[in-house]
């Protein structure tokens, strides 16, 4: 559980540098920020043609028992090995944003109160019908979500389902498929594509 991971969260941690074995070559993860990668699943190519981003599938870094993970909502919501998250991208290529201000922000109780609100989410299942509910999540939804909920900041903007652009033939069928009524609705989304051009969060690392 996240919960109970929290407690291996030292404030040393936090300060020093992760052992290289938790890294990938250059990146020094750190709890908290928020990694993007361009996903190959009929879903990610969807909300590439949708949103007009290159980055389809997002998740949150986490140190947990002194390893990276991706907090993500991929069905369901878990906690997946760095390494593993990015090996599933396309050529591997991913980028990381934190926010402006993550030194004061994300200290021991900011980490603690994201972890709380996170465990909550834990197991849910990919919602492809993109609702604004907790029933199920999406990868951004996911994302905002904690962030908001835990520390009340928002990283991007909120939209609602009709300002995209549905009409692609691939993205129609899989609306047929998944969620008939997805264009009838007025739900509030958050996209990969507003997280990513938050003004909070800076770029820190892209490979």
């Amino acid at each position: 559980m996240l919960r109970n991971a929290l407690s291996k969260i030292t404030v040393a941690l936090l300060s020093l540098p992760l052992p290289q074995s938790c890294t990938t070559p250059d990146y020094q993860p750190r709890d908290g920020d928020i990694i993007f990668q361009i996903s190959t699943s009929e879903v990610g190519r969807a909300v590439q043609r949708v949103t007009g981003s290159k980055y389809s599938h997002m998740g949150i870094v986490f140190i947990l028992g002194g390893q990276p993970q991706v907090y993500e909502g991929v069905g369901p919501v878990k906690q997946t090995p760095l390494a593993e998250w990015i090996a599933r991208g396309d050529q591997h290529h991913y980028i990381v944003k934190r926010l402006h201000n993550s030194n004061v922000v994300l200290d021991t109780s900011g980490l603690s109160k994201m972890l709380k609100v996170g465990e909550t989410f834990q197991g849910r299942d990919y919602d492809y019908c993109f609702e604004w509910s907790d029933e199920r999540f999406y990868c951004s939804e996911l994302v905002w979500k904690i962030y908001q909920r835990a520390l009340g900041i928002e990283v991007g903007e909120l939209q609602h389902i009709r300002q995209f652009d549905l009409g692609h033939p691939e993205v129609q069928a899989l609306i047929s498929r998944r969620c008939p009524d997805l264009e009838a609705r007025a739900d509030t989304v958050i996209s990969p594509a507003a997280i990513f051009a938050a003004p909070n969060l800076v770029t820190v690392y892209q490979h």
